[in-house]
């Protein structure tokens, strides 16, 4: 059912207004033959969409937007130590997370509350508070957009890195991920070392369980990040930059209340949010967006806003840290 300039300012979190001039929700990957095979949408380009938080629309995207749909989740095999869960790209990815925990099974608990879908996070090897989704990422499925064939990637041929993936790389564009396997623990090493994780843990009088970090995860995320619902937003916003190490030793020389995280190889990863913060943008608007009051990193729409507006502020910010610090922030979303 292919439907005609389809309002897209719901399916995107920061509610940008933007309309597809084509759009199909696919509720299964072997629907992507039938519309393979229609040489007129063949030749439009597509544009895969999940959950549209992390994600910068223009006013109208032209060609065919196919929204994934694809549910479902089951038990593979299990030992043990672990078990094997494959979930459908479709999935909304902080139900899916809160029932793992429901089961028992960790490893996922830091990444609790994020937006989006099962099948984006491994684009964007989504990551919080010292844990990413390549972490626990056995393997995906993925359909080719032009012929509507699949592929198994398993994590190496993923290609992950900070905040990436080979699908934002040389494969972004070609595939549909229908399906992710992850790997989860039956007896979880908790990850609690990173932001305020063990801070919220003692406060809120919370268990050291997989199911207690998940809890504080989302009571501190709500604390510091706005609802989508409520003001419209892509999470955050920045990529936190990784410097060498004597980069970050003379900013810290200058800066020494620098916010710094080691990363293997001796390099360090800088907070943007504080740099941002530093640079006078926490709270800044420029037009009808800005930089959130409660978290410089975030990026918000106050209403009304367009890509061009989103594109002007970005460009803003990034001027202004880079004067200051000497350092590139790049945006995570992607701008289609």
């Amino acid at each position: 059912m292919i439907a005609s300039n389809v309002d897209l300012s719901r399916r995107n979190t920061l509610g940008l207004a933007a309309q597809a001039s084509r759009y199909v929700a696919v509720r299964d990957p072997a629907e992507l033959a039938a519309l393979c095979a229609d040489a007129g949408l063949a030749a439009l380009p597509w544009h895969v969409l999940g959950g549209g938080s992390n994600l910068v629309l223009p006013d109208v995207v032209d060609g065919l937007v196919l929204q994934v749909a694809i549910t479902g989740r089951r038990v593979l095999r299990e030992d043990d130590e672990s078990v094997w869960i494959a979930a459908g790209g479709g999935e909304v990815w902080h139900d899916f997370v809160m029932w793992t925990l429901d089961q028992g099974w960790g490893g996922l608990e830091n990444l609790a509350l994020i937006p989006g879908t099962v099948g984006a996070a491994p684009v964007q090897n989504i990551g919080a508070y010292g844990v990413e989704v390549k972490d626990t990422l056995a393997e995906l499925t993925a359909y080719r957009l032009d012929d509507g064939s699949a592929r198994v990637f398993d994590n190496a041929a993923c290609r992950f890195a900070y905040r990436d993936s080979v699908f934002k790389q040389e494969e972004a564009g070609r595939w549909l991920i229908a399906e992710v396997v992850f790997r989860l623990s039956k007896c979880p090493r908790l990850q609690t070392g990173y932001g305020d994780i063990e801070a919220e843990l003692a406060a809120a009088g919370l268990p050291r369980t997989p199911a207690g970090v998940a809890q504080a995860v989302i009571n501190v995320r709500r604390r510091k990040l706005p609802d989508p619902a409520v003001i419209g937003n892509a999470g955050s916003f920045f990529k936190n930059p990784i410097v060498p190490a004597a980069q970050r030793e003379a900013l810290l020389a200058a800066h020494p209340k620098l916010v710094s995280y080691p990363m293997p190889g001796g390099a360090y990863k800088l907070a943007a949010g504080w740099l941002i913060e530093q640079a006078g943008w926490k709270g800044r608007r420029l037009g009808p967006a800005g930089m959130f009051e409660r978290q410089a990193l975030v990026l918000v729409n106050h209403g009304g806003a367009r890509r061009a507006d989103i594109a002007a502020l970005t460009a803003a910010v990034q001027a202004d840290v880079k004067a200051m610090f000497g350092v590139a922030i790049e945006p995570e979303p992607v701008w289609w």
